[in-house]
């Protein structure tokens, strides 16, 4: 079978020891897939691997309010950046939620009949883009903003990945552009999805994190996202200081929309590192053998990409949270 894996060869899931299997182990109990290969694709670096697990976990499984309603959030997000393994992914998990006819509305890009589905698959698309109308109000209670958000801002980071580092196809062959597919796969994940799972465990795997955002302040969502960031941010240290700051400054203009394809902010080759980190925070569907190649002319290893591709992809996450309506969501009801 071909590979889904561009760029790395993770190691085997059965040979891992120590934090990595773990995850492996909350996975298999948690989310019903024991190697998902969104996360064996982080392994070689369990820090972030970890940490990306701990956020999923405490918002999109562990958190508060209704999976299909995150669920929905999820693919919002995933659609809003173009990611259409994660979109798929999430109509299976919806399936696996029991709204058959909800999966395939949205599979052939409806709108869902009810209005709070749609509210709520507007708002995930919309936070890609600082300012959006469809940001307020709120389609969700004051008391389920930290798993929102979190689960939000959670795939906002998977899908770079995902998109920088796997091919689009979700199963062989891509099957899963089959109805009856799609829904066979959701069924066999209904019994793990539909377990309300007890918050805090993703903590476990984690190395003193901090308390977190005040968005998400007094949850198992905060440290987890704190340990997220953490993780990626120590992907700058292979960018030297003016690396950093193209990186910084580009971020900082961006206004949610994709790139052109004649993109004159890119980094040019002669900045390898620069370039990768600015194409997985912005268009990570766009990294290409040649860009990975010439950054790795100074032998990075697998570990020290994946830490520079989350870097670029949380540098991302971090500048949609920083322009998130949050005053809003503390006031929201």
């Amino acid at each position: 079978m071909p590979s889904p894996y561009r760029f790395t060869t993770p190691p085997p899931p059965r040979s891992a020891t120590g934090r990595t299997a773990e995850v492996y182990e909350q996975l298999a109990q948690d989310f019903g897939i024991d190697r998902a290969v969104t996360f064996v694709v982080l392994s070689s670096a369990p820090e972030i691997m970890a940490a990306v697990w701990a956020l999923m976990r405490e918002s999109l499984i562990a958190g508060a309010g209704d999976r299909t309603g995150k669920e929905l959030a999820a693919l919002g997000v995933s659609a809003a950046n173009r990611c259409p393994f994660c979109v798929d992914a999430h109509t299976v998990l919806l399936h696996a939620t029991g709204d058959h006819a909800l999966a395939e509305a949205v599979a052939r890009g409806e709108t869902p009949r009810d209005d709070n589905h749609a509210r709520v698959l507007a708002w995930g698309r919309a936070t890609r883009t600082p300012g959006a109308p469809e940001l307020t109000p709120l389609p969700f209670p004051r008391a389920h903003v930290p798993a929102y958000i979190g689960t939000a801002l959670s795939f906002h980071f998977i899908n770079r990945i995902v998109s920088a580092l796997l091919t689009e196809n979700l199963l062989p062959g891509n099957a899963q552009r089959f109805r009856a597919v799609r829904s066979l796969a959701g069924r066999s994940l209904a019994g793990t999805v539909r377990r309300r799972a007890a918050p805090g465990a993703g903590l476990a795997l984690l190395d003193d994190p901090g308390p977190g955002p005040d968005w998400a302040q007094g949850t198992t969502v905060g440290p987890a996202y704190a340990a997220l960031r953490d993780a990626a941010g120590a992907g700058a240290g292979l960018l030297d200081e003016g690396d950093r700051i193209v990186v910084r400054e580009t971020l900082q203009d961006w206004d949610g929309t994709h790139p052109p394809l004649g993109w004159d902010g890119l980094p040019g080759l002669s900045r390898p590192g620069a370039r990768l980190a600015v194409l997985a925070a912005l268009a990570p569907y766009r990294i290409t053998d040649e860009d990975v190649t010439n950054w790795r002319k100074t032998d990075h290893a697998d570990h020290s990409l994946v830490q520079l591709i989350a870097y670029g992809a949380f540098a991302a996450v971090q500048r949609i949270e920083s322009a998130l309506p949050l005053h809003t969501a503390k006031e929201s009801s």
